[in-house]
């Protein structure tokens, strides 16, 4: 049996967040894992079935898309990395895709090993609709101040407490985090907020960036941000923007 690390991309608008939940049939992770139980289950049909935990670099929430989602999982088997690639991309469904699969060192966990993240959140802002784009940004009804945003971002970033960023209201571990760049870049009718640090607790992207929007539409002064992670309390963010729009982008190791 050996440890193989994959790269997976995905479309998560018709899925229930990438990690298997109490009543929700329709994961990435069970779709990834049905597939290699039934590759490993016809090279051994013999043996009796095994289940294959496939573990992620991160959880990302119902509606949430990732280009380059780091996993890995223990299996047993003949085919060559390219086979296993090849067979996961014939049975998986369209949306879902591996770009890569390796054979990695034993010890190699693909959550706990992670030193850093990438993630992009894009927003739409124009008078004509983003047909071809809609599953994949969300769309604002006017145009925000982002140079106020930009303020807003900067006080956000550094080591701290994001416990006001946090969805999970019974988080008991810690919520010290690091991130170290807020970047917004602007083209055209695209505005994408780019977040990299050293993890990011539960809708936390989603909620830095409602309080940022509320900022650029002047609900809010950039000033506020260090009261709001002072105040270690959710109610006193902004809203948690739209699922579709963010995308996990890289994982560092």
């Amino acid at each position: 049996m050996k440890n193989y690390k994959m790269i997976v991309s995905y479309d998560g608008t018709r899925y229930s967040g990438w990690e298997h939940q109490p009543g929700k049939d329709l994961t990435i992770q069970g779709k990834l894992e049905s597939v290699l139980e039934a590759m490993e289950t016809g090279e051994h049909p013999d043996a009796q079935p095994r289940r294959i935990t496939v573990i992620g670099a991160g959880r990302t929430d119902a509606g949430v898309h990732a280009r380059a989602m780091t996993c890995n999982a223990l299996l047993e088997t003949d085919k060559t990395e390219e086979e296993i690639q090849a067979y996961m991309n014939r049975y998986l469904p369209d949306d879902i895709s591996v770009n890569e699969v390796r054979i990695c060192a034993d010890r190699f966990h693909s959550r706990f090993k992670a030193i850093g993240k990438t993630y992009r959140y894009t927003l739409w802002c124009g008078p004509a609709k983003p047909v071809f784009d809609r599953k994949y940004v969300t769309v604002l009804s006017e145009r925000p101040d982002t140079e106020k945003m930009r303020e807003a971002a900067e006080l956000l970033t550094g080591m701290h407490d994001y416990k006001s960023f946090c969805g999970n209201p019974k988080m008991k571990k810690q919520t010290i985090r690091v991130v170290d760049t807020i970047r917004i870049e602007e083209s055209g009718n695209y505005i994408r907020l780019y977040f990299h640090g050293n993890g990011f607790l539960q809708n936390m992207v989603r909620i830095m960036t409602g309080t940022l929007l509320e900022v650029g539409f002047g609900k809010r002064e950039p000033s506020e941000m260090t009261g709001i992670l002072e105040a270690l309390d959710r109610r006193k963010a902004g809203p948690t923007a739209p699922a579709q729009g963010l995308t996990l982008m890289k994982v560092d190791y």
